[in-house]
């Protein structure tokens, strides 16, 4: 699944990846945006070849591939992997940042918490290293993660409203210096 190109910031293009969705990219000048809830986004790239790509998911584990497929946790991790492969990755490089994954709502279960489990899971099978994280909590995340240099950059958004008319919560200091609070 490709991103929607939602237009150019200062310094290129801004692509935005909706649920079930996923991006990668070798270009410099592009910006990888997602919003969160209970579903889970992996940023992953690798240093050397200056290539990553990020993906959403909804539900954790595997499906048939079937046309749902996209929205499940294993198979948006292998497309991820398999297309940054394609542009020049090397899997033994690759590094990843996991977000998303909240309790958005008493209905919806333990949705995030099962969706956080399965990627840090994923990630410890298949010896891909997680340099950052920020899983759990009540809030949901707009990311912005630039593809070519690994930074991601994480705002928390407060109440039920729809994300481009959230206002800005408190923010906790990031757990390594690698996630940027914006």
């Amino acid at each position: 699944m490709t991103a929607i190109e939602t237009g150019l910031n200062a310094r290129g293009k801004v692509s935005h990846v909706i649920q079930g969705e996923y991006r990668v990219s070798n270009d410099p000048s592009e910006v990888l945006t997602t919003f969160l809830g209970s579903c889970v986004a992996t940023c992953m790239y690798d240093p050397v070849a200056q290539i990553g790509g990020i993906n959403h998911f909804l539900l954790p584990g595997g499906a048939e591939k079937s046309v749902n497929s996209y929205r499940y946790g294993l198979y948006s991790m292998e497309l991820l992997i398999n297309d940054l492969l394609k542009l020049g990755a090397q899997r033994d490089r690759l590094e990843a940042k996991l977000f998303g994954g909240a309790k958005m709502h008493d209905g919806l279960g333990h949705i995030g918490d099962a969706n956080a489990r399965f990627a840090i899971n994923f990630l410890q099978a298949e010896n891909i290293r997680c340099v950052s994280s920020s899983l759990g909590g009540v809030q949901a995340r707009r990311i912005k993660f630039h593809p070519t240099t690994g930074r991601a950059q994480q705002l928390l958004l407060a109440g039920d409203l729809p994300p481009e008319t959230r206002a800005v919560a408190p923010v906790k200091p990031p757990k390594s210096d690698d996630v940027v609070f914006f």
